[in-house]
């Protein structure tokens, strides 16, 4: 794998994934309704939502991870293996988890689908096969992956605290008056599972990948 074609194959990710992030906000900003049936609130709220998601969290990781490596595809410091890390496995989880819980909630069509699509389908898979195929690798030890661990479990503590005080959680699953809380105490402990799972799949895997790129 050459430095040239690892170049472009993080430019291509990030292009999309930048693509999606901003149809996204100008839906919006415009008012779409996403996972909710009443009406969309105000222009601040709208925006804090926007940027609470998970999702739209991962595919900002991926965007900018990808587009700064699209410069230098051999970057390596220790704050960035952390960063471009969880970026990997962020978007892995966003993909799997729209695929098993969320795409039997939407019923989205025009610009709302090909968003939700290029977020949920598109850049997930375009993100771990980029990974997969240009790295860069290795980059992974335990450390790393420990820090990484550590911002979607703060993302879950903090939409759940935040969710108590203004009655908004960006997923259904999140949501205490849906099932109960032993639901979501069942969700988050399988969603940290698939996590842990993910992380150490990715450490042994960049292991035993060959290095990339050459």
């Amino acid at each position: 794998m050459t430095p040239e074609r690892a170049r472009a194959s993080h430019l291509v990710v990030a292009a999309v994934a930048w693509a999606a992030l901003v149809l996204q906000l100008v839906l919006v900003l415009r008012g779409t309704v996403i996972l909710v049936e009443e009406d969309p609130p105000g222009l601040p709220a709208r925006i804090y939502r926007f940027f609470a998601y998970f999702t739209i969290q991962s595919n900002l990781l991926v965007a900018i991870t990808s587009t700064v490596l699209a410069r230098d595809p051999f970057l390596d410091r220790p704050g960035w293996r952390v960063a471009r890390l969880a970026g990997v496995v962020g978007i892995t989880v966003t993909g799997l988890v729209h695929v098993v819980l969320l795409r039997p909630l939407l019923d989205l069509d025009g610009a709302d689908w090909v968003a939700d699509k290029l977020l949920h389908v598109v850049v997930p898979v375009l993100a771990a096969a980029a990974w997969a195929w240009v790295g860069p690798r290795p980059r992974v030890d335990t450390r790393d992956t420990a820090y990484a661990l550590a911002w979607p479990v703060a993302w879950l503590a903090w939409t759940i605290a935040v969710g108590q005080v203004d009655g908004w959680v960006p997923y259904p699953f999140l949501d205490p008056d849906e099932g109960g809380w032993g639901a979501v105490a069942l969700a988050c402990g399988a969603i940290t599972a698939l996590f842990v799972a993910l992380f150490a799949l990715v450490h042994w895997l960049d292991r035993r990948l060959p290095p990339a790129p050459r």
